[in-house]
């Protein structure tokens, strides 16, 4: 292994997944379990988060559909990109 070989790796960090992900699909799953999957509106420093056209899912089962949603950020247990046709998937 050469000594400058680490620099030329690309180093990510969350935040730059979460500028990515902005405007496009995202599934936050909750620390109780529940689901929300639609477009990624905004967050900010808190992990609070504002999502458009979003699904609720509990289990594999579709429970409501919402416009707009705020999620607070300490209860997201995690925030995943989706691809665009997976969304609707339970319709």
């Amino acid at each position: 292994m050469q000594a400058g070989s680490a620099t030329t790796t690309e180093k990510r960090n969350p935040a730059d997944f979460l500028k990515q992900v902005v405007g496009k699909p995202v599934l936050v799953k909750l620390n109780s379990g529940v689901e929300y999957r639609g477009i990624l509106a905004c967050l900010d420093g808190y992990m609070n988060i504002a999502m458009e056209q979003t699904e609720e899912h509990v289990g594999t089962q579709l429970k409501n559909k919402y416009g707009d949603t705020f999620i607070r950020g300490n209860n997201v247990l995690y925030i995943a990109a989706q691809k665009r046709g997976k969304q609707r998937k339970n319709e």
